[in-house]
């Protein structure tokens, strides 16, 4: 990677070789309004853009979603609930492909509002059961419509066909990657 020049360091001469990592990224990348040098490689990297791409979900999320004081994580245990009702803790983590320490803490979290009741199984009383309370479900419900504005923002600057490629794309990578997670989402 070229090592970024200080202040004070003269400006470079146009006719300068290419050091080894330049040479390795020789293209340039041309977004719209975004840079547009060989000098700069993230905007190459998929992890990167991934990474980026997360954190502008999360703004769209939270503006939306203001209202709610919900995190997406939060959200995604919400919907979960509601469609799976009494699920336990190991077949939260993998339905939404997070381990058990922060499955745990959204649980928690979401207990303390009022959204999600905890109980022993019948079956199993080692195993504890999550279901969503009439407030959960309220929440979940009445917070749909600003989500999918999230989504739909979020999508917006792409024509129909190429997010149904987008999505196609992201679930191709993750089924391709999905045991490299530290845990296997694997939904219903």
């Amino acid at each position: 990677m070229p090592s970024r020049p200080s202040l004070k360091s003269k400006p470079k001469s146009p006719s300068r070789t290419p050091s080894k990592s330049r040479a390795a990224f020789p293209q340039r990348i041309k977004l719209a309004n975004g840079p547009q040098s060989p000098d700069m490689p993230l905007w190459a990297r998929p992890g990167f853009l991934i990474r980026r791409l997360h954190q502008i979900h999360y703004a769209l999320f939270f503006e939306e979603c203001a209202a709610f004081d919900i995190t997406p994580v939060q959200y995604g245990l919400l919907t979960t609930l509601s469609l799976n009702p009494d699920l336990d803790q190991n077949s939260l983590c993998r339905e939404l492909g997070i381990d058990r320490t922060n499955v745990a803490d959204v649980l928690a979290r979401l207990a303390r509002r009022g959204l999600v009741e905890r109980h022993r199984s019948k079956l199993d009383k080692r195993m504890v059961l999550a279901r969503l309370t009439p407030a959960g479900q309220e929440v979940t419900d009445e917070m749909y419509k600003a989500m999918q504005r999230a989504q739909e923002r979020l999508l917006q600057p792409l024509p129909p066909a190429e997010r149904k490629v987008l999505i196609s794309t992201l679930l191709r990578l993750i089924e391709g990657n999905n045991h490299l997670g530290r845990t296997i989402f694997t939904p219903s």
